[in-house]
C-alpha cells in the first residue's frame, strides 16, 4: 500500500508542475494557481490509491485543478474575466506544444535574474519540483517559517515587479540560461547533504525537462551531461552508511548508460559552440574523464589537470580551485597539489582534502589537526564517520611514528 501511495504521489507531483504552468499563464496568479493545484492534488491523493491512477492522469488533475480554481476565485470573491473563467471551465487538456511552452514561461519566471540565488532555488523546488516548504527548508538549511516568508515576498515581486511571465525572446536567451541552468546545478550540489527528498534525482529531472524544451541550446545539454556523468557514480559512493572515496569505488557499479548519455551530449553541446568550451562543459568534459577510466590508476590527470586550468580561467570558484589542486597531487605529486590547497579559502571540503594530502607527506598529526577542522563544520552523516574514522588513523600513525628510532 505505501508503494502504491508513492507511485501515486510521485505521478501527482510531475503531472502538477504542467498543471500549474498552465494554470498560472490562465490565471496569472502565482499562489492562486499554486493552490488550486495543491487542492486538486490533494483530491488525487484522495481518490487515486481507492480507484487506481487513472488512464490519463494529466486531464483528470487539470479537469480537477481548473474546478479548484473556479471554487477558490468564488470564495475569495474575486472578479474574474469572462475570458479567465471561459478557460477554466474547460473540459480539453492543452496540447503538449502549449504545455512545453506553459512550463519554459515557469522556468524563466522562477529563474528570473532579479530575484536572488536563494530565492530561485526556492521557487524552483516549489513550482517546479513540488516540494513543501518544509521540504524546501531542509535543502536550503532554513526553518519552514522562513521558507513560506521567502516564497510569499517572492511571488509578491513577481507581481509587483511585473516580472514577465514568457519566455524570453532570442537575443536575450544566452544572458538568462546561466541563471536557469546555475538553479538546475545548485539544486544537484544541495543532493548531497542529508534530505527526506532526492534532490540530485530533482536536479537530473529538471535537467531532462530543460535540456527537452530547449534541444539546440548547448548549455542545457551540458548541464544535463555533467549531472549525468556525476550521478553514474552515486551508486558507488556510499557503502555501509560510510563515504567511498574514488579511488576505492567499485567501478561496475558505475551506470554505463549513463555514462555513455553524458559523454554523447556533452560531444553534442560541445559541437554547438565549435569547441568553446564553458563552465559546464568544462566541468562535464572532467568527469567524462574520470567515467572513462576503467581502473582509478588508469585515469588521465595530466588532462583533467589541463581542464581544471581551463575552468579557473573561464569561471574562476573556491570548488574549481581545490579540484585544480587535488588533480595536481595526482598527476605531480602530493606536496604540489598541498601547495596549491593552502590558498583556497577554509572550509569542512578544504580541510579535508588537505587532510589526506599533508597524510601522504607523512604529516599525520597536522593531517589529524585538519580533518578536526573539517568535523567542526556542516557535513552529512556519512562524511562525518568518514572523517572520524580517518583522523583515528592519522592519530594512530602519529603515534607510530614518535616512536620510531
Amino acid at each position: 500500500m505505501r508503494a502504491e501511495h508513492d507511485t501515486v504521489a510521485e505521478t501527482v507531483r510531475v503531472e502538477g508542475t504542467r498543471i500549474l504552468a498552465t494554470l498560472i499563464r490562465t490565471l496569472g496568479d502565482v499562489g492562486l494557481a499554486e493552490d488550486a493545484v495543491q487542492e486538486a492534488t490533494i483530491a488525487a491523493l484522495g481518490a487515486w490509491p481507492v480507484t487506481g491512477v487513472p488512464p490519463r492522469p494529466r486531464a483528470w488533475l487539470t479537469v480537477t485543478a481548473r474546478r479548484k480554481a473556479i471554487d477558490i476565485l468564488r470564495r475569495e470573491r474575486v472578479r474574474a474575466d469572462k475570458e479567465r473563467l471561459a478557460d477554466l471551465t474547460r473540459e480539453d487538456v492543452p496540447p503538449d506544444h502549449v504545455v512545453a511552452d506553459d512550463l519554459l514561461r515557469l522556468i524563466f519566471t522562477c529563474c528570473h535574474p532579479s530575484l536572488s540565488p536563494p530565492t530561485r532555488v526556492a521557487l524552483a523546488l516549489r513550482t517546479l519540483c513540488g516540494l513543501s516548504p518544509a521540504q524546501i527548508a531542509s535543502v536550503l538549511l532554513t526553518t519552514e517559517a522562513a521558507t513560506a516568508k521567502r516564497l510569499t515576498r517572492a511571488r509578491q515581486k513577481i507581481a509587483v515587479a511585473r516580472i514577465p511571465y514568457r519566455v524570453p525572446p532570442s537575443a536575450e536567451l544566452p544572458a538568462r540560461l546561466p541563471a536557469v541552468c546555475g538553479v538546475v546545478h545548485s539544486l544537484y550540489t544541495t543532493g548531497h547533504a542529508d534530505h527526506d527528498v532526492d534532490m540530485c534525482a530533482e536536479a537530473v529531472r529538471l535537467a531532462e525537462l530543460l535540456h527537452e524544451l530547449l534541444p539546440d541550446q548547448p548549455m542545457p545539454a551540458a548541464v544535463l551531461a555533467l549531472l549525468l556523468l556525476t550521478d553514474a557514480r552515486r551508486p558507488a559512493r556510499i557503502e555501509a552508511g560510510e563515504v567511498v572515496t574514488l579511488d576505492r569505488q567499485d567501478r561496475t557499479r558505475w551506470d554505463t548508460c549513463a555514462i555513455g548519455r553524458g559523454i554523447e551530449l556533452l560531444n553534442d553541446s560541445l559541437r554547438r559552440t565549435s569547441g568553446q568550451a564553458d563552465a559546464y562543459q568544462l566541468q562535464a568534459a572532467i568527469a567524462a574523464e574520470h567515467a572513462r577510466a576503467a581502473r582509478y590508476e588508469d585515469t588521465d590527470w595530466a588532462e583533467i589537470v589541463r581542464l581544471y586550468d581551463l575552468l579557473v580561467s573561464v569561471a574562476p570558484s573556491e570548488a574549481a580551485a581545490l579540484g585544480r589542486a587535488v588533480a595536481v597531487a595526482e598527476a605531480s605529486g602530493a606536496a604540489a597539489g598541498l601547495a596549491l590547497a593552502e590558498h583556497v579559502p577554509p572550509n569542512p571540503r578544504v580541510h579535508a582534502v588537505r587532510a589526506e594530502l599533508l597524510a601522504r607527506e607523512r604529516r599525520y598529526e597536522e593531517a589529524a589537526e585538519a580533518l578536526t577542522a573539517a568535523l567542526a563544520g556542516q557535513a552529512t552523516e556519512p562524511e562525518r564517520e568518514y572523517r572520524l574514522r580517518r583522523r583515528e588513523e592519522f592519530l594512530a600513525l602519529a603515534r607510530g611514528c614518535a616512536h620510531e628510532p
